[in-house]
């Protein structure tokens, strides 16, 4: 358990979250009673945003290409859904919740439902970048969100002011967290289940430290705030690191979480910060929106572009 920090200043843009860093058990039923606790938990500290860490109903399947791992996903809104919805109104909080969607037979999704302070269904936000590397075959269980499905990169309106969801590996593009901003999300939220392959192990630390960079990166570069919240122990062949955290428009860490216990990480987050943080680096202002179109093209300089020339040429 995270040691409480102070009581919030007393101002309307001064809002507290919570990040649920936890390991998960073989029982769907003992992982969402657990985190029903911590959000309960965290509530009684303060907060008044919750986010759980990715996928958090079960272990980390994706390690392997097994049919039989789709009977973990379930309908959005859904049983999940609905249990989240409750502690939400509840406790008068938004909650931010992780879940394997079954949107038809046959068709899945790595969606983040986000529900708000009076228990009401807000949206879904249906991961738009899956990966598939070792150990991390998402490819086989998930299709990606899109503008119909989802819908795409956008910003919700909740009871503690406007926010964007992103998930896992959309950290690492920097495009999902600028268009998320400039929907007027004033705090991104990751969730995750990030860690190294034991195959890898030499590797962790510089994959942690890249995994921190990119996500301070996109607080800077926007201006707002990013909270990361990640899973704890080792799953198969992966060992998760924990660290979640939150970060500042500056991109200091405002509050960070051990990479090896299940913690409730605390955060006060100044809303108004932004607009201070803005005012000094004004990169939103100073974007040549003119110039950008070449972002569109999968690449630029392509000497085996089939048309004999590259795509800018």
């Amino acid at each position: 358990m995270a040691k409480q920090p102070p009581p919030p200043p007393r101002s309307s843009s001064v809002v507290r979250i919570a990040l649920v860093q936890a390991k998960a058990s073989a029982d769907p039923r003992d992982n969402v009673k657990r985190t029903l606790a911590a959000i309960e938990s965290a509530a009684k500290q303060g907060a008044k945003l919750v986010c759980t860490q990715e996928l958090f109903r079960s272990p980390y399947f994706c390690q392997t290409e097994d049919a039989a791992k789709f009977a973990l996903a379930e309908e959005v809104p859904g049983p999940t859904t609905e249990a989240l919805a409750k502690v939400a109104k509840k406790h008068g909080i938004v909650v931010i919740g992780s879940l394997f969607e079954r949107r038809a037979p046959g068709l899945y999704h790595n969606t983040t439902v986000i529900l708000d302070a009076d228990g009401s269904f807000v949206g879904a936000y249906r991961k738009m970048h899956i990966p598939d590397d070792p150990r991390f075959y998402e490819k086989y269980y998930f299709t990606p969100g899109d503008a119909d499905a989802g819908p795409g990169f956008r910003a919700w309106d909740t009871a503690v002011g406007r926010i964007g969801v992103l998930i896992c590996w959309d950290q690492w593009y920097p495009e999902g967290a600028r268009i998320t901003a400039l929907d007027g999300a004033k705090i991104l939220f990751y969730p995750t289940a990030i860690g190294t392959w034991q195959g890898e192990a030499e590797l962790k630390d510089a994959h942690r430290d890249a995994w921190r960079t990119i996500q301070r990166s996109h607080a800077i570069a926007n201006g707002v705030f990013v909270a990361a919240v990640n899973r704890v122990g080792r799953e198969d062949e992966l060992d998760f690191w924990g660290s979640s955290f939150v970060a500042r428009p500056y991109g200091q860490l405002l509050a960070e979480a051990s990479q090896d216990r299940e913690e409730i990480l605390l955060a006060d987050c100044d809303l108004d910060e932004i607009e201070r943080t803005r005012q000094g680096w004004p990169f939103l202002r100073d974007r040549r929106i003119d110039a950008y179109p070449p972002i569109l093209e999968r690449y630029l300089h392509d000497p085996h572009h089939l048309g004999g020339s590259d795509c800018c040429g």
